[in-house]
């Protein structure tokens, strides 16, 4: 790394000096209801794509990987996400079905982390997600999974503009 570009990097913009406040100890106790009045805050704030998210999986030797993916619901099965089963996402939760999400909403200085284990849902519930896709043509996708990550760990991220952020960290049974 060249001085230059280190000093770029520490000149870039932190977080803006208004973020919306957190209270971890006056929290909605559901963190499923907790994310969608965060998300719900991030859309009205006019965050792009507030339900994109990074997905980390592994293989089953632990070399992770990870890549943007759409939030697809949030049930009793676990949080959904879809994918290709012959991608390389979908080969490693073959191999090892464990999984992390992190949304990230800059303009607020939150981002939600969601750890814990992935189920395929039916076969069902793929074909469906298929074809309810934008710009579906009605063509079926037999590799097409949805899949539902079930919490074991969930945490909530609020920066302050003084550095003294707040994590608010809920552990699930599993």
């Amino acid at each position: 790394m060249t001085e230059s570009f280190r000093s770029l990097l520490r000149s870039l913009p932190d977080f803006p000096a208004s973020l919306p406040p957190f209270d971890a100890k006056a929290a909605e106790p559901d963190p499923a209801l907790l994310f969608q009045g965060w998300l719900a805050a991030a859309l009205a704030a006019g965050v792009p794509q507030p339900h994109a998210f990074s997905l980390a999986t592994a293989t089953a030797d632990g070399q992770p990987s990870s890549r943007m993916l759409i939030l697809k619901n949030i049930d009793e099965a676990g949080w959904h996400f879809a994918s290709s089963a012959k991608s390389r996402k979908g080969l490693e939760l073959s191999e090892n079905p464990r999984a992390a999400m992190n949304f990230y909403w800059p303009q607020q200085g939150r981002q939600v982390r969601v750890v814990g284990s992935v189920i395929e849902l039916s076969a069902q519930a793929s074909t469906q997600d298929w074809d309810e896709r934008p710009g579906a043509d009605g063509r079926p996708n037999p590799s097409w999974r949805l899949y539902a990550l079930r919490p074991s760990e969930i945490e909530f991220w609020q920066a302050s503009a003084d550095r003294n952020h707040v994590r608010y960290r809920i552990e699930l049974s599993k």
